[in-house]
């Protein structure tokens, strides 16, 4: 089984402190790989595989469910019974398994393991599956006593004298009498006075090598690493530890082994430090606890206290509580809010756009600030100014809501008088210079701020003078005033119209995605304004002209951007009035990019600057690679250039048929260079665009290339898109098709479900394989309508005979649920992304 770890990017071996000690996870501490075997593996199997990988323990797994945990400590139960050897794991292992979770900390595991009484934990990740195993020795590792092990020396954790055995005793009955005294390790003396220690390791190499009845001295070494008594504790576990030992001896001035020091002595002799930390820790968090409910108390007051109304809502907007300005406020008693919508306070005002970019920002930002419009209980309309913010867990998942909001009402009332006296044209309504200056500042404050693009354009009625001049200025203010009223009626909430003067006017647009969007507000402002006007007994035609400068393209300063949009605007005159230009055109910057593309795609196509990637195809019965689909890139200094952005281009140029006949060349070199290397080669598929179907050498290029390279047709495939039979052109199709398929090739209609979706099609058509497009098993299996359309999709490609091929897997459920759905074939990240070919050779075994 494989487990995917992390490192933990801090030295265990420092003191930490107690707080970010005892919060550090568990499963960042794992070092070893975790070792596996089924309930039905012999003990001798399991015996050889934890002596052969120096492993402690192995986990005993069933159908992916925890079954039990063996141990070399199980082992010591064989020494009376060593007939057992051949019998299954299942029999024999320690159950049930004591598991902690993925994100249990270093805290956890203490408590767990003092209160279990076990040496060993398994870490289990969220679908409970085993991803490493937590011992007490990886514990006490990393508790940071260094300190106290220095103070302490090597006689201090010695609590008995060893077990010592002469060297010519059977090793049965060594380890017999060893384990019969609940040691983990005995001395050997040999008869020349030199000494050995024989420990569980020993044994567990007895079992798979045999020799139970060789004298004990035969199979250990006749030296033993010691330590002089006096050492401090800490040398010796760092000896220990370095010379990768479980055991030393201790030696008296003589140089005489007198003791065996284990690890687990030492582990011992610093529970009892452990525990007292253990308690350190809870007792700094139950201070930290009260603390909280302090800080809590003091918020509650505050709250209470506070000028502002306040409302507190569970995750799906349900009020929990309220505060008693919020009463004052908006007329609710707390009895009559909690337990409702805040929509209770709506006042009908906003329309639902407007609540659903106010949602939009609060889910993306975690917060939302405006001004808003709600009713009071006595049904009274009032402005308020809100704060909303979301409350989030440690995960960041949102929990509550919390609002906070004030009647504006006075204020609302004194700036409306400010605007109408200082900011307002007197004639149409329109805000003037000053407040169109006032507003373009900030907007282009904001779009810094935020890094978007806005708009300003300036308009001027062309040829107006002769209004005034001819019907007098009553009429010329008349038109003045429609032409205000329709230019607002064009405008979106949030953009600004202004009279500047005369008959000049201008908008600002605060936000922009594109150019495209700007040249249709301009298109519109023309066709609107263009509509005859009827003043008096007058009907009146009249026209605009519009310049348009762009934040920050044009400009970063309310002067320059009016300028260069004046400027523009005077281009459009120029051009014959009844028109717009952009000061300008990013269209023309974009051409001249698509230029420069399109001559190094060129270049690109010519010198072979292309590479070619393969994603595997995996069964889902076999787990094996049944074949590989090639997928182009293009390498740049820059970094890898999208085929989402040349392909198109591509495809607009007429180059296609050039870079499938690359993508055909490259593959077929690929597979014979395989085949070469002695490789067992499988199907490569290549995708194929509509010119390509349509071309009349398609045929002909692909048995050349097959003939060039000595393939068999069987090892290339083909995919196509439903696209690729778009009525008008599914005759010429069908027949490229079936032409390759008398050659041999194996055929796939990819995406299926995304284009036309005809399904007389899939009968006409000589396919092999079908398709299922990533977006239909992105969803799955939480998503029904992705379910059901998956599985139906299954079954009809089935009834048709078709393979089914589901792409876009990255995680177990969906592969679980096309397995089960009794899908052929997967590829997707999960398996394997996209390998050039020295990394997908991986993938082909050698054929034997």
């Amino acid at each position: 089984m494989n487990s995917h770890r992390e490192t933990l990017s801090v030295n265990m071996d420092t003191e930490l402190p107690e707080a970010e000690l005892y919060s550090v996870e568990v499963w960042r501490l794992l070092h070893s790989p975790l070792q596996i075997c089924s309930p039905e593996q012999s003990l001798q199997q399991v015996i050889r595989r934890m002596f052969e990988s120096r492993s402690s323990a192995m986990v005993i797994m069933d159908a992916g469910q925890l079954q039990g945990i063996w141990t070399e400590r199980d082992a010591s139960h064989l020494s009376q019974r060593p007939d057992a050897l051949d019998d299954p794991i299942r029999l024999h292992m320690s159950t049930p398994v004591k598991t902690l979770p993925r994100s249990a900390t270093l805290r956890e595991a203490g408590v767990v393991m003092q209160r279990e009484r076990v040496r060993h934990l398994v870490v289990v990740d969220e679908q409970q599956l085993p991803i490493g195993l937590f011992s007490l020795s990886d514990l006490i590792r990393h508790q940071g006593v260094e300190y106290y092990l220095a103070l302490r020396d090597v006689d201090s954790a010695i609590t008995r004298l060893p077990l010592v055995m002469a060297a010519t005793t059977p090793a049965i009955d060594a380890f017999r009498l060893m384990y019969s005294q609940l040691r983990d390790a005995m001395l050997v003396e040999f008869t020349d006075g030199a000494m050995g220690i024989a420990t569980e390791h020993d044994w567990v190499r007895l079992l798979v090598d045999g020799g139970m009845q060789r004298p004990i001295g035969e199979l250990i070494p006749r030296q033993v690493e010691t330590v002089a008594s006096g050492t401090p504790l800490l040398m010796a576990r760092n000896l220990m530890e370095s010379r990768g030992f479980r055991h030393v001896g201790i030696t008296t001035a003589s140089g005489q082994v007198k003791a065996i020091l284990s690890y687990g002595d030492i582990l011992s002799s610093i529970e009892y430090t452990y525990v007292n930390r253990l308690q350190s820790a809870l007792d700094q968090r139950n201070q930290a606890l009260r603390e909280s409910m302090e800080h809590l108390r003091l918020a509650q007051k505050v709250i209470e206290a506070s000028l502002d109304a306040i409302i507190v809502t569970d995750a799906d907007g349900i009020i929990r509580s309220v505060n008693p300005s919020f009463s004052a406020v908006t007329g609710y008693s707390a009895e009559e809010a909690i337990g409702r919508s805040p929509s209770l306070l709506s006042s009908g005002r906003h329309d639902q756009a407007f609540y659903d970019e106010m949602w939009s920002t609060l889910r993306s930002k975690g917060s939302w600030q405006g001004e808003i419009w709600n009713k009071r209980k006595n049904g009274q309309v009032f402005p308020e100014w809100i704060t909303i913010t979301a409350i989030t867990d440690e995960l960041g998942e949102v929990k509550q809501y919390a609002a906070i909001f004030s009647d504006i009402s006075d204020r609302k009332q004194r700036e409306e008088q400010i605007k109408r006296l200082a900011y307002f044209d007197e004639l149409t309504g329109l805000a003037n210079r000053r407040l169109f200056q006032d507003r373009l500042e900030r907007a282009i404050a904001n779009a810094h701020r935020h890094q978007h693009r806005l708009g300003v354009f300036f308009l001027d009625l062309d040829m107006f003078k002769r209004i005034n001049d001819s019907l007098g200025h009553s009429v010329g203010d008349q038109v003045l005033k429609l032409v205000a009223e329709r230019l607002q009626g064009c405008l979106r909430e949030g953009d600004t119209a202004a009279r500047l003067g005369g008959d000049e006017f201008t908008v600002l647009v605060p936000e922009v995605a594109s150019d495209y969007e700007l040249e249709g507000l301009a298109s519109r402002l023309l066709k609107v304004l263009s509509v005859p006007l009827q003043v008096g007994e007058h009907e009146l035609h009249i026209s605009t002209s519009i310049g348009i400068a762009c934040y920050p393209d044009d400009g970063d300063s309310v002067e320059l951007l009016l300028k260069r949009a004046d400027t523009a605007m005077y281009r459009s005159k120029d051009d014959g009035r009844n028109s717009y230009n952009l000061f300008r055109r990013p269209l023309e910057e974009e051409s001249h990019a698509r230029l420069n593309m399109e001559s190094e795609l060129r270049t690109a196509l010519k010198q072979g600057e292309f590479r070619l990637f393969f994603q595997p195809r995996i069964s889902l019965d076999s787990n094996e690679v049944t074949g590989f689909e090639a997928l182009i890139r293009w390498p740049c200094p820059q970094g890898m250039i999208s085929p989402g952005q040349f392909l198109p281009l591509a495809q607009q140029l007429g180059l296609m048929p050039n870079i499938t006949q690359w993508v055909l060349n490259e593959a077929c070199r690929q597979l014979r260079a395989w085949q070469k290397e002695g490789r067992r080669v499988v199907p490569v598929a290549i995708n194929l665009s509509v010119a390509d179907l349509h071309g009349s050498s398609l045929v002909h290029s692909i048995q050349r290339a097959l003939d060039h390279y000595h393939l068999a047709p069987e090892l290339l495939e083909i995919e196509i898109t439903e696209n690729s039979f778009i009525p008008e052109k599914s005759t010429l199709a069908l027949q490229r098709l079936h032409a390759l398929r008398n050659l041999g090739l194996g055929i796939a209609i990819d995406d299926f479900g995304t284009g036309y979706s005809c399904l007389s099609y899939l009968k006409r058509l000589p396919l092999d394989y079908l398709k299922i497009d990533a977006s239909f098993v992105r969803g799955l299996p939480a998503d029904d309508n992705d379910v059901q359309l998956t599985t139906s999709l299954i079954n009809l490609a089935h009834g048709l005979g078709l393979k089914v091929i589901a792409e876009g897997v990255e995680r177990q459920q969906q592969r679980d649920f096309l397995l089960a759905a009794q899908c052929d074939e997967v590829q997707g990240f999960w398996f394997s992304e996209p390998l050039p070919s020295e990394q997908a050779v991986a993938w082909l075994p050698l054929r034997r």
